[in-house]
């Protein structure tokens, strides 16, 4: 590509002068008034010797002949002027551009078109590398890191290298794992949360017991006393930890400074760090959290929104049927009651749209992307649905993007890290789905990335890229996170389905790949440098031996003479 402005005003106004008024120099213009006729008119010549004389111009032609040729003349000056001043310009590249108009052209492009652009040239790799788009990127699919808890991101890191190396870690689903099984609930698991930023994991169940464990040894960490009731909904960040039981309330553990582990569940250092709240009127099934509040939903019927420091009620939604599953994102929650799923403004609990009838049956799960605007429902009919969710001039608009039936039996959990979807069903199989191909990124009128999804056939819709099985009974819970996959069901146990070891294997093949095209591109630029030599000894022995003089009785010849008297 090259792009340059004009240097001089003079060439682009003669250019705009010529093509507005091309009859300027008959009725006297002064645009051409310091070029005389002849030399008008000998320039014109000049430029078209080689074209029939019937194109040439001569200022002897009447007027109208003139005007029937006047386009000859616009374009033989405009060539004229192009070849003098212009296309010596066209020289200039792309890096030639002020930085923030190359800035604004990289920021129309997705990952892998600044990964290419980067590799053009030192100038431009430069620019793509530090461009701002990688953290928009980043933060896009994954959110903000948490840099003080080991997930292996530093400071010292670009956006770009952070954002590779989560791209690299994502592949690794559909590499080799290794699974771990978790003993010590007495009943069936239903549910179970994965804090990846803190390498905890927090389950429960029918025992009535919040037990925390080691992400990456798998060992039991501590477990709370009996809490009454069967808990079916678990939700926690680095400052607060809250569960759900059927008996309508809600118990929370505050996060305990200079303690390893966070949470104290046991109440054994501090009871101002344990709460309770009481509002629901029936079972809690789902719970969430975000940074300013806490969100229940319930078999009463409603979600409550709460706020997270004072510990009070705002909001009240109210449903038609018992409430499943919620997921907050920014100000809206979207949730599951019955077969239906709700779209909630959390700030005014205002009902923006309604997905009707998304299940045969009741819908039980939920998940949803990190930007908010892709929904991924699953229900008692065995199917995963995934919804766009767009708002423009206050209108909320739901269109169904995919359909997958991957299981036999229903959906029970859902849970998404772009860019992949794992689903647990009471079949005892858990699936995995790539998101991926059906999206597409778009940029907004404020310059945001917004990632799209496509309109593409049902019956073209990929299957699941992979099927976990281990399970003879019901999967009630399901998270992932990173590199780990966790579950729970009807068994009693938590299995934990860890990839690491497909990263360390993919980065060793990586490795080894990159050995070995670096010693292919040296056997073959040994090759080429060892045939230029051999085709040269080669040539230099053949004209040795058979000089070319013309003769014709040479040695052929001969062989064929003699051969010839032989005969006879």
């Amino acid at each position: 590509m090259a792009f340059e402005c004009q240097d001089g005003p003079e060439v682009s106004k003669k250019l705009i002068d010529c093509v507005q008024n091309p009859c300027a120099n008959h009725t006297g213009s002064n645009q051409f008034t310091s070029i005389p006729k002849t030399e008008k008119t000998s320039l014109v010549s000049s430029e078209f010797d080689s074209k029939p004389d019937k194109e040439k111009v001569s200022l002897s032609e009447p007027l109208s002949e003139f005007h029937s040729r006047k386009s000859i003349i616009t374009s033989a000056v405009s060539k004229q002027f192009l070849a003098n001043d212009v296309l010596p310009t066209f020289c200039r590249s792309i890096t030639d551009l002020p930085p923030a108009l190359i800035s604004e052209i990289l920021n129309c492009l997705d990952p892998k078109e600044l990964g290419i652009v980067s590799c053009v040239s030192a100038t431009l790799y430069k620019h793509a590398s530090d461009h701002h788009a990688w953290k928009e990127f980043y933060c896009e699919r994954w959110g903000l890191p948490a840099p003080p808890l080991g997930l292996g991101y530093s400071d010292e890191k670009s956006w770009k290298d952070l954002f590779v190396e989560r791209e690299f870690r994502s592949k690794t689903f559909m590499g080799r794992y290794s699974t771990d099984v978790l003993y010590g609930h007495t009943e069936a698991v239903r549910t179970v949360f994965l804090l990846a930023s803190a390498k905890l994991i927090f389950t429960s169940g029918y025992d009535t017991v919040v037990r925390m464990w080691n992400m990456e040894e798998g060992l039991s960490i501590a477990s709370s006393r009996p809490l009454g009731c069967t808990i079916r909904a678990v939700a926690a960040d680095t400052k607060l930890l809250v569960a759900g039981g059927t008996d309508g309330f809600i118990h929370g553990w505050k996060a305990v400074d200079q303690l390893q582990h966070l949470f104290d569940l046991k109440g054994s250092q501090s009871h101002s760090s344990e709460f309770r709240l009481w509002e629901h009127e029936g079972p809690i099934t789902s719970l969430s959290l975000d940074l300013t509040r806490m969100y229940s939903g319930s078999w009463d019927m409603t979600v409550r929104v709460w706020d997270r420091f004072s510990l009070k009620c705002l909001k009240v939604l109210r449903h038609n049927d018992w409430v499943w599953g919620l997921v907050p994102h920014d100000t809206t929650i979207a949730s599951a009651s019955g077969s239906d799923v709700y779209v909630w403004d959390s700030s005014s609990g205002i009902l923006m749209t309604i997905i009707h009838n998304a299940h045969v049956g009741n819908t039980y799960s939920l998940a949803r992307s990190h930007t908010g605007n892709f929904l991924f429902t699953g229900g008692e009919d065995g199917t995963i649905h995934m919804f766009e969710i767009t708002t423009h001039c206050a209108e909320t608009t739901v269109f169904q993007v995919a359909t997958w039936i991957p299981h036999s039996g229903s959906v029970h959990a859902l849970a998404f890290e772009f860019p992949w979807l794992v689903s647990a069903s009471s079949d005892g199989k858990m699936s995995l789905i790539d998101v991926r191909k059906l999206l597409r990124t778009k940029n907004s009128a404020s310059s945001k990335r917004i990632s799209r999804g496509k309109h593409v056939d049902k019956n073209s819709v990929e299957p699941p890229q992979r099927m976990l099985h281990g399970y003879g009974s019901n999967l009630f819970a399901v998270d992932i996170g990173v590199d780990r996959i966790v579950c729970g069901g009807e068994e009693g146990v938590v299995r934990i389905w860890n990839f690491s070891q497909a990263l360390e294997i993919e980065k060793r093949i990586r490795a080894l790949r990159g050995i070995r095209l670096e010693n292919r591109m040296r056997r073959r630029k040994l090759r080429i440098e060892m045939d230029r030599k051999g085709q040269t000894d080669q040539c230099s022995v053949a004209a040795k031996k058979n000089p070319i003089n013309g003769d014709r009785g040479g040695v052929w010849n001969n062989k064929r003479g003699v051969s010839s008297k032989l005969k006879a």
